[in-house]
């Protein structure tokens, strides 16, 4: 056609000239079509001028010259650098028509360009034109400086240069018109210029506002100029090749750059690819003409280039998918160039026998062809990202490793940094079950392959794998695995280490171990990584590899572990990580020194505690490599080698020894870090003494005892008499004397035969007097004058209670003197609070000393609360009482005058401000007052007129104590308050009557505080304890019920929102159930006070109980690997010294269950308090599930709805024997009508369970029974299995009755019916309850039913010979093999364990809800009655069996089974129980509040889907209006949903999407009301006036409605739509289908809504 064009123009114009200019005037904008006349015209020409080349034709030719010279020079290079000019001013968003218009002219242009190029006569005008396109083309290239770019804004402002599109295609045209070898400088500068366009700047990181230049360049320009000349080819890869070579120098030689920098790199080398890389067959560099021969040979070969195959390596793990795509491309080529060419090829020499990264043989060609077909199908599998898709594949990643390796020289053939690109992949993806199937299969992969040793292996450990194994998630349990098992991918991991480390060189293994060890500290690893990496670590075998720096590294670890607030995780990995260094430490290259400081990184409470496994390992470890470690510095006053014995003899003196310059007699307190150093060396010394000489005389280690602690005591011994012993110095014995006493009596310590603890603590009692003598006289002499002395009297007054407690535990004798040093300290404290109190003007000394005279006192009282049992004549402790009773409650100590500056320095300096100091002495004040009040509770008033005692009568009114409790509680921190609940425990029970808004205000104020603590780990629970006790003292209760006041509600909601924190914080309400169940069934003797039964009030609160029963969380992914972890460290046992010297504070969900259970269990029938508490319960807790089941809230295997239900019936079933007949008669009707709900299989075991139970127990219920199968189909249909599985333990049930043939004859007649129902389920059930009952009939030899022999035989014989192999004949095995028909015994197996752990086992719940036997013993809050124990423990084979294959299911179950149970295990927030009864509200609501939680978007748009027929269109429609955000789809029967194919398609959709039921013959009705709504019907059908659905615009509330597959819309509806819609189409086909079609609109609507929003954004 353009041929034609420029033919009929040049026949018409004699002079070609003339033709050119009168083109080359144009119109703004400039017509494309005018330019594309002129370029068809100028081709035209050129042919003409290439097919004349007689000399006739020259003087023509010259003005034909001049003429296209002209035309470039003064109109198309115009033309293009007006385009840049105009294209400056518009907007980014530009549309796309203006856009294809401009670039339709430039490359017209360009074309013309080129052609007046070669008309022009000669190179200049072509080498003009790139020159002056190279020059703009610089300009874009990334300035390497602010002059540099200055200068290039100057050329292109000057003149106005060329844009980057109109300049790359000028060099695109005039490119091969330059001559290879006259312009070839000329044409590597181009080549240069745009390599460097393309690959930006090397510094750069980000991608800049070059991308689009570059991208340009790489898709234009590289091609063209790699087509043009192999100079340029040359040039274009010889700018690449200095790069690489730099990257050669890099430690990661896979990483040759950022990742933008990767992806630019790739971007060229594809672009280039046609020519470096040619296909077989196709023209290339290596396949050229033959006049190219010569340039051939110095065309480079990318294959033997290892910098493009670090590239390639780097690219195919590039984050970004279209660079992983480059790579794979350049791959592929490579491999096809390699396999056309057939010629050996390699990419560089490597030394030893390290493969090279690429090499090719054509003998090996089928080997190498293989190899690399799978690799490139692995890597394109990867990108699917969907874990189901790629497992298939990872078989064949083996089949790599076998042609990777040859096993007869045990080396690599091809390079192994494949493979990892490979396994980094997998590693880096977004899907973290791939990330962990990637890892678990490296994992398993070296340790059976036994893989050589490989170049890049312990980077790539040490790099991607342990950068992966961070995530915490991928540690999870896998299914199958029993809850308290270790990680799987911890296993696995442990193996692999241990596997890799014995593979390695020894010259290697130091080095790889403590990069390992270092990168476990070079970011903040959470719990779970670093505990698994601990164990793997400590479970290296025994070997010497580690010296100093290993150690610190270890100690840096440690330190990393402190973070986390899981406190059994935390000592757990500090446990293995001590068990690592005894293994890895080569104790030649570290000291005793060494050792010491890093044992002090260990927290002796929860891991290195005296008396478990691992102190016992570590002293051994001391004791076998004693005499081997290195030497010891000067820093302790000895260097050299030394025993252990000697080098703690050293280091209790340099620790004793005064300091040589100490200032004054004031000075700060000592560190504890150094006491607790010296005091573990000690005991650690003395134990491995002791282990030396256990088998001989135990003098010696006595000996060696008393030799380390000669210093400390001979220090002590002196103290009560030498007053010049410098105060540091005291400070410090009196430290390691503390800390000698804690770490020897820790958790953990065996007091039986201790020597060492028993050597220690005489040789403490020996100085009991001196240490007295001096602390009292510290104390009470006014020596404590500054703030920092407050730290001092903490130290004393710690030591003085540890020294009391000590005598207490061996006896007191003859200690009455200690007594008296306490009575001294105790009057002195009164006398100088007694003198301070009239004081005018506070100094900062007599305020310290009232500080420290408060503390005293308080210590004092602490201790005569501990020992009230003793006679203490000596103390007067009515002077005391009289003293405390007259205080001024939450009295401050006023600051000192701010003339004092020294002293208002070191205050403000130290660690105490002057507010801690003021709260430190109020809450000494409390701790007073609780002594007393504790002491003295009893004889206190309760209302205002009641007189006080005689020696109270000073004592404020309990009314008055109670509102300064209130006020210590506004002015006290959080920490201080835990006394003021104490006396409050005690206040508020005698005021709750009389003063009652008091009261309810302080549970309001207590409760803040507790809310605030929530977040802190160490004083929490002791403060929710005690707000516990006192807001649910049995007496408060008791009252609160009774008068039915405010503080009744005020106690309930409290209840509730202990329930709600529990959500968030596992063991808040395990706390609050734990103490109101011992204050109801193990009263306290403060709660015998009471004039009547504690249990009395247990019903006013019964939802405590009930919401204990049904307590339990659907923890969330993370919550639950915690759980995990921690039940794997518990079942370690005394293996993990964790264990042992950790505190067990039962803060698992499921002792909330425990306990309510053993509760109830100690519960008495025959008594009627417990009779009419057990029926409240049991009714209200039938009503719970009644509630449940017509609850709307989706109901599928394993939800929260399911475990409520499971829990009630387990603890109806608990209940059960405490019923009796008349009670039984009441409920019996809702026990049978929750056998009629579709229920979950575990339910229905119970219910079954308790049915028959009943029955057995009282026969007389069998007519109410017989009644349930008279119900018509339709209620029938949904539980007839359920009645049918209850006959088929009709043995059971007729123990007790003595006529049994009238029972058999109707259970006969019962089943008979439903064996020939249509089901083929209710069938089998029928079928083996009549194979049950009818050889109970053969066995009792009943005559009458002679005549049902032949029907019962026959129906029995068929069904047992069934021909074929099919389902029917399995299904009917399977069920008679099930556990409930073959094995339970609904009497023998009636335990705690079948409940609570057998059954949910076996009927599959989810293994959150199985509660091991254990736990109900280990909880021993609640005691177990001796009778009851029997009946824990299950003594059956049920508890051995595994879970079946058939799954007890009812006909029409809606329950979602699908793959996705484990999904919506996880994803399921944890939320309780209680909160989630929605029965009352709108399904649309549910649906919104749910998509709301997802932070999921809800449009207006209505998909009314009533007239489809197929499920699979249903099923996909209803995918795609889930994925778009419609709010709802209107479907013709929910039926559909429970359709295989249906849920096929859907995925799990409709649980997230509402769906509405409307029939086809509904339509019109709910049509018109939605227009009522305001909705725009919509019709998805082709009319005469259908709108074209690209013009036409939604409105936001549109309801769609979508026709039948094949008649599409019936008329009766078209005329009740607003408009129809459809789609235009090209092809011939007349429609599409629906659910095409309908998700093509849904789309339409999406966009325009989207566009709508972002406008008004």
């Amino acid at each position: 056609m353009e041929c034609v064009l420029a033919e009929a123009l040049l026949s018409q114009s004699q002079d070609p000239r003339a033709l050119l200019r009168a083109l080359c005037v144009w119109d703004t904008p400039t017509p494309a079509e005018r330019v594309e006349t002129l370029r068809f015209l100028l081709q035209r020409l050129e042919e003409e001028q290439e097919d004349s080349g007689g000399a006739s034709a020259r003087p023509a030719s010259l003005l034909l010259q001049e003429a296209v010279r002209e035309v470039a020079a003064g109109h198309l290079v115009p033309l293009l650098r007006g385009l840049r000019a105009g294209r400056a001013g518009t907007p980014d968003g530009e549309s796309s028509a203006p856009r294809d218009r401009r670039r339709r002219v430039v490359r017209a242009a360009c074309g013309a360009l080129r052609a007046c190029a070669s008309l022009s006569g000669g190179p200049q005008l072509a080498v003009a034109l790139v020159y002056e396109a190279l020059d703009d083309l610089l300009a874009l290239r990334p300035a390497s400086g602010p002059e540099e770019e200055a200068a290039a804004r100057a050329v292109l402002g000057e003149r106005g240069g060329l844009g980057a599109e109109e300049a790359v295609e000028v060099l695109v045209a005039v490119g091969p018109c330059l001559r290879p070898v006259e312009d070839g400088a000329l044409l590597e500068r181009v080549a240069r210029t745009a390599l460097a366009v393309a690959l930006g700047d090397e510094d750069d990181e980000e991608p800049g506002a070059e991308e689009g230049a570059a991208a340009l360049v790489a898709g234009r320009l590289l091609p063209a100029l790699g087509r043009s000349s192999a100079v340029a080819l040359r040039a274009l890869w010889a700018g690449l090749l200095p790069r690489e070579e730099e990257e050669e120098e890099e430690p990661e030689p896979r990483r040759p750059g950022p990742a933008p920098r990767v992806a630019r790199l790739l971007l060229v080398l594809s672009a280039l690819a046609d020519r470096l890389l040619p296909a077989p067959g196709v023209g290339g560099v290596r396949g050229a003409p033959e006049e190219e021969e010569e340039e051939e040979e110095e065309v480079p070969d990318p294959r033997r280039s290892p910098g493009f195959w670090r590239a390639v390596q780097a690219g195919l793990v590039h984050p970004d998918g279209l660079s992983r795509k480059r790579a794979r491309y350049l791959l592929q080529r490579a491999l096809e160039t390699s396999a056309g060419l057939g010629a050996e090829c390699c990419s560089g020499a490597r030394p030893e026998n390290e493969p090279s990264l690429f090499w090719w043989l054509d003998k090996k060609k089928e080997e190498l062809l293989k190899f690399w077909e799978n690799y490139i199908l692995i890597m394109e599998t990867l990108e699917g990202n969907q874990i189901h898709v790629i497992k298939p594949v990872l078989p064949k990643l083996n089949s790599l490793f076998d042609y990777a390796m040859s096993e007869e020289k045990a080396c690599w053939l091809l390079h192994p940094s494949w493979h990892m690109c490979i396994y980094k992949r997998m590693f880096e993806s977004e899907n973290k079950s791939l990330t962990k199937e990637g890892i678990i299969h490296f994992l398993e992969l070296c340790e059976t392959k036994g893989l050589p040793g490989a170049p890049g292996f312990s980077e790539f450990i040490i790099g991607p794998l342990m950068e992966a194994l961070s995530e915490s998630s991928l540690y999870g349990r896998s299914p199958g695995h029993k809850i308290g098992s270790c990680s799987p991918l911890g296993m696995k991991l442990q193996t692999f280490l241990v596997t890799y480390f014995s593979l390695l060189s020894e010259d290697v293994k130091s080095s790889f171990l403590l990069k390992f060890i270092k990168k476990m500290t070079s970011r903040h690893w959470c719990a779970v990584p670093i505990l698994f990496l601990s164990r793997a670590l400590a479970h290296i075998p025994r070997c010497k590899v580690l010296g100093v720096e290993g150690l610190l590294a270890l100690r840096d670890i440690l330190q990393c572990t402190m973070i986390t607030h899981q406190i059994l995780l935390r000592g757990a990995a500090q446990c293995y990580l001590l068990q690592a260094a005894m293994n890895l430490i080569d104790v030649e290259k570290v000291s005793f020194s060494d050792v010491s400081n890093f044992l002090m990184s260990l927290r002796q409470e929860e891991s290195l505690g005296r008396g478990t496994l691992l102190w016992t390992e570590l002293c051994d470890w001391l004791r076998v490599n004693e005499n081997y470690f290195g030497e010891i510095s000067s820093c302790i006053g000895f260097s050299g080698r030394c025993s252990l014995n000697m080098y703690v003899q050293n280091l209790v003196q340099d620790y004793i020894k005064s300091p040589s310059l100490e200032a004054g007699g004031n000075c700060f307190m000592p560190d504890w870090h150094e006491a607790k150093l010296v005091a573990v060396m000690i005991l650690l010394a003395a134990d491995v003494e002791e282990m030396k000489n256990k088998y001989s005389e135990k003098k010696k280690t006595q000996n060696e005892l008393k030799a380390f602690l000669h210093p400390l005591m001979d220090v002590l011994m002196k103290l009560g008499t030498n007053a010049y012993i410098p105060l540091l110095k005291t400070d410090k014995c009196l430290q390691l004397l503390l800390k000698l006493l804690q770490t020897c009596s820790l958790k953990g310590s065996l007091t039986q035969d201790d020597g060492v603890l028993i050597l220690l603590q005489n040789s403490v009692i020996s100085a009991t007097e001196s240490i007295f003598e001096f602390i009292v006289r510290r104390l009470t002499s006014s020596e404590l004058s500054t703030v920092s002395d407050l730290e001092r009297c903490h130290l004393y007054l710690t030591t003085l209670s540890a020294l009391v407690n000590l005598h207490g535990k061996i006896g007191w004798k003859n200690n009455n003197s200690i007594w008296k040093f306490i009575s001294v300290l105790k009057n002195a404290s009164i006398l100088h609070l007694q003198d301070m109190s009239s004081e005018k003007e506070p100094k900062l000394n007599e305020q310290i000393q009232k500080v420290v005279s408060m503390e005293c006192l308080a210590v004092v009282c602490g201790m005569l609360a501990q020992k009230s049992d003793l006679h203490l004549d000596s103390l007067d402790v009515e002077s005391l009482e009289k003293f405390i009773s007259s205080f001024h409650l939450n009295q401050i100590v006023r600051k000192p005058l701010t003339e004092e500056q020294n002293s208002l320095f070191e205050e403000s300096s130290s660690s105490q401000g002057w507010g801690r100091v003021v709260a430190q002495y109020i809450h000494d004040q409390w701790l007073c007052l609780s002594f007393l009040l504790n002491k003295y509770y009893i004889l206190m008033p309760t209302t205002k007129d009641e007189m006080l005692e005689p020696f109270l009568q000073v004592l404020p009114k309990p009314v008055v104590i109670l509102q300064s409790a209130l006020e210590a509680l506004n002015i006290l921190p959080s920490d201080q308050v835990l006394p003021v609940f104490h006396c409050m425990k005690i206040l508020v029970p005698k005021l709750l009557c009389s003063s009652e808004s008091l009261c309810i205000e302080s549970f309001d104020t207590a409760w803040k505080i507790i809310y605030s603590l929530s977040n802190t780990q160490l004083i929490f629970w002791s403060n929710l304890k005690a707000f516990v006790q006192f807001v649910f003292d049995i007496r408060v209760l008791t009252v609160a019920a009774r008068i039915k006041g405010q503080s009744y509600s005020k106690i309930k909601e409290i209840i509730y929102k202990i329930i709600e924190m529990s959500t968030t914080k596992t063991g808040v309400f395990n706390v609050l159930i734990s103490y109101c169940c011992q204050s109801w069934i193990v009263p306290t003797s403060n709660d015998m006070t009471l004039s009547q039964d504690p249990f009395s009030s247990a019903r006013d609160y019964i939802e405590l109980i009930i919401e204990g029963c049904i307590f339990g969380t659907v923890f969330r992914r993370d919550q639950r690997l915690i759980q995990d972890v921690q039940a794997f460290i518990e079942n370690l046992g005394c293996e993990c010294a964790a264990n042992i010297v950790t505190e067990n504070t039962n803060r698992d969900d499921h002792y909330v269950r425990v306990c309510a259970i053993k509760f109830l269990c100690l519960l008495d029938g025959s008594n009627i308090s417990h009779k009419m508490f057990i029926e409240d319960l049991a009714i209200k807790l039938l009503d719970k599930d009644e509630l449940v089941s017509k609850s709307r809230t989706r109901y599928y295997v394993n939800s929260l709805q399911h475990r409520v239900k499971n829990r009630i019936w387990q603890t109806l079933l608990v209940l059960f024997p405490k019923f009796d007949q008349n009670f039984l008669d009441q409920i019996i009707g809702k026990i049978f009508e929750a056998g009629f709900v579709n229920n979950q299989a575990s339910i229905k075991y119970f219910i079954e369970w308790i049915i028959i139970l009943i029955l057995h127990k009282f026969p007389q219920f069998l007519p109410k029974f017989w009644n349930c199968f008279c119900y018509g189909e339709e209620k029938l249909k949904m539980s007839i299995c359920t009645f049918l599985s209850v006959l088929s333990h009709l043995d059971i049930i007729i123990q007790n009755i003595s006529e049994m043939k009238p029972v058999l004859k109707q259970a006969l007649t019962v089943i008979l019916q439903w064996c020939f129902n249509h089901n083929f389920s209710v069938r089998l059930y029928a079928l083996l309850a009549l194979k049950k009952i009818w050889a109970m009939c053969k066995t009792l030899h009943i005559e009458e039913f002679d005549a049902l022999t032949a029907v019962i035989e026959s129906s029995l014989h068929q069904v047992e010979n069934m021909h074929g192999v099919g389902n029917a004949k399995k299904n009917w095995q399977r069920i008679q093999e099930h556990f409930f028909f073959a094995t339970f015994h609904p009497l023998k197996d009636y335990s705690l364990e079948t409940i609570f752990y057998t059954l949910p086992r076996l009927s599959e719940l989810v293994e959150d809800e199985w509660i091991t036997i254990g736990k109900f013993i280990k909880f021993t809050d609640i005691p177990i009655v001796d009778s009851a124990y029997q009946w824990y423990l299950s003594e059956t084979e049920l508890c051995e069996l595994k879970p079946g294959d058939w799954s007890q299911q009812d006909i029409g179950s809606n329950s979602v089974e699908g793959d996705s149970q484990l999904e919506w295990i996880d994803v399921q927030k944890k939320v309780i129980p209680w909160k989630n009864n929605v029965s009352d509200l709108e399904l649309d609501l549910v649906f919104q509040d749910r998509a709301a939680k997802l932070g999921k978007s809800i449009s207006r748009l209505i998909v009314v889907a009533s007239l489809i027929d197929k499920p699979t269109n249903l099923g996909g429609l209803c995918r795609t209006c889930e994925i778009f955000g419609a709010s709802a789809l209107v479907v013709g029967s929910l039926h559909c949903i429970n359709d295989k194919q249906f849920q096929y398609l859907s995925v799990s959709a409709e649980q997230w999407l509402p769906l509405v039921e409307v029939k086809p013959l509904q339509l019109v009705d709910y049509l018109q009301k939605k227009k009522t709504e305001g909705y725009t019907t919509i019709g998805v059908e082709q009319t005469a006036r259908s709108s074209d659905l690209t013009e036409y615009c939604f409105p936001e509330k549109s309801l769609l409605l979508l026709g039948n597959e094949r008649e599409g819309i019936p008329a009766n509806l078209i005329q009740h739509l607003d408009v129809c819609v459809e789609i235009p189409q090209h092809g011939i086909i007349r429609s599409l289908n629906v659910h095409v079609s309908g998700a093509l609109l849904i789309w339409e609507y999406t966009r325009q809504q989207m566009i709508k929003q972002r406008d008004i954004k």
